[in-house]
């Protein structure tokens, strides 16, 4: 269970990688094209909703991998006991408004295919093609959420945590990485 659940959440952030290639080719072929009189209808349409795409399905592989921006300045202070304590609520009130934010992402996607709602742009897209990146993305975050809940329920410690840089050539290394 363990390598499926790792490998959908690595498999998504492919999927969020992809829609940065395809995104930058739209705008390499826009951009260009406008040399040689090639246009791409809707091509800014398209743009967008892979930006939307890209930044969902990257939501699940971001929190897995410890690179979500976390703002630690009152629970680093805690250790032993009380800091899985809160470790575990921290969780328990983000993954309900992911489930939150999921259930209706879900239900106006699902929505836009029962009225056949379509791209009101050059290219009638159904709407709901798009928007399953969106709510897809916030069912693997949801997923994901659960799923280290879990493991800090069972005693362990967060594989989002990192431990803090030894050096200052270690932090400014992760620095680094992490921007590239």
């Amino acid at each position: 269970m363990r390598r499926s659940l790792d490998a959908m959440y690595r498999w998504a952030g492919y999927a969020a990688g992809l829609c940065l290639i395809a995104i930058f080719a739209i705008m390499m072929i826009m951009s260009i094209g406008r040399e040689f009189g090639v246009n791409i209808p809707a091509g800014d349409e398209f743009a967008a909703w892979l930006m939307a795409a890209m930044s969902f399905l990257g939501l699940a592989h971001t929190f897995k991998s410890g690179e979500m921006i976390r703002v630690g300045l009152l629970i680093d202070r805690i250790t032993g006991r009380k800091r899985q304590i809160v470790e575990v609520i921290a969780l328990l009130i983000g993954l309900g408004f992911i489930i939150y934010f999921a259930w209706y992402a879900t239900a106006f996607t699902y929505y836009s295919w029962l009225t056949n709602d379509r791209a009101q742009g050059v290219v009638p897209v159904p709407m709901w093609v798009p928007q399953l990146a969106f709510c897809g993305g916030l069912v693997l975050l949801a997923i994901a959420m659960a799923d280290e809940l879990i493991h800090v329920l069972r005693g362990n410690k967060p594989r989002y945590e990192k431990e803090p840089p030894k050096t200052a050539e270690e932090a400014i290394e992760r620095a680094v990485s992490s921007a590239v």
